[in-house]
């Protein structure tokens, strides 16, 4: 959350720095970790380049990036959430919206959940109820699962929209063993995952590369939804046109 805020002042800081005039050709928008790796990431250049509209994007999480559109401070939240879910998910975090009706929404991508794993981890295919027990703490060595014997570290990434989903469909609602190690965003999660051999965590489609494992479990997939409140500006219209079109090319589902 720290680091969301720094992100935000410095970027404000900026724009205050280079002109009224530029404002209209800028998109602020705060995002949940599948729409920042799988979309936002991969198209900001050619978006730039095609359209002349400079795309700034913070990776704040669902919860933020709906708040901060509420209050105006985004021009666009995206998160890998229906609409529906991602409404429930704020009621959940106690922060639900006052009125949902002035809110706009458009899917403008796919995600999978994937389970990340050490690359040296002999485990190829986890269950429903293995991956139940290992984040509900009733799991807690490898030699349990299928692995060696060697102990589990839950990795648990709080920008993760795909959380609310996981808990719901995989750990049947049930809470989150207290013993994890928490980062914010993904790439934490990556890192983690590389140095730690006993590590699980969770991530969005985009993340997943050679150099970690992402067995086979019952998958999860999601829309990944921009809301704007009221009608999309100009310039996010554009936005959602790019992606939906030419970016494409640029976006890993």
């Amino acid at each position: 959350m720290k680091k969301f805020f720094v992100s935000l002042i410095l970027i404000i800081a900026f724009l205050s720095t280079i002109g009224i005039c530029v404002a209209d050709e800028i998109i602020m928008v705060g995002a949940g970790q599948a729409p920042t790796e799988n979309i936002l990431k991969q198209v900001k250049e050619p978006f730039e380049k095609t359209t002349k509209i400079w795309l700034y994007f913070v990776p704040c999480g669902p919860k933020v990036a709906l708040v901060e559109l509420e209050k105006g401070r985004f021009d666009a939240a995206l998160a890998g959430l229906s609409f529906e879910d991602w409404m429930k998910f704020m009621e959940t975090e106690g922060a639900g919206v006052k009125d949902p009706s002035v809110l706009q929404h458009v899917t403008v991508g796919k995600d999978k959940i994937k389970v990340l794993i050490n690359k040296d981890n002999p485990v190829s295919k986890l269950t429903k109820e293995q991956l139940k027990g290992i984040f509900t703490g009733k799991i807690t060595n490898w030699k349990d699962a299928g692995g060696k014997d060697v102990p589990v570290v839950v990795v648990w990434t709080k920008l993760l929209g795909g959380n609310y989903l996981f808990t719901k469909t995989i750990l049947d609602g049930q809470p989150l063993t207290k013993n994890v190690i928490e980062v914010s965003t993904s790439v934490d999660a990556r890192q983690m995952i590389l140095s730690k051999p006993g590590a699980i965590a969770l991530g969005p489609l985009a993340i997943v590369s050679t150099a970690i494992k992402s067995p086979k479990t019952p998958e999860i997939e999601r829309p990944i939804t921009l809301i704007t409140k009221g009608k999309p500006s100009e310039n996010v219209r554009k936005l959602i046109d790019f992606i939906k079109g030419k970016g494409q090319k640029y976006i890993k589902q």
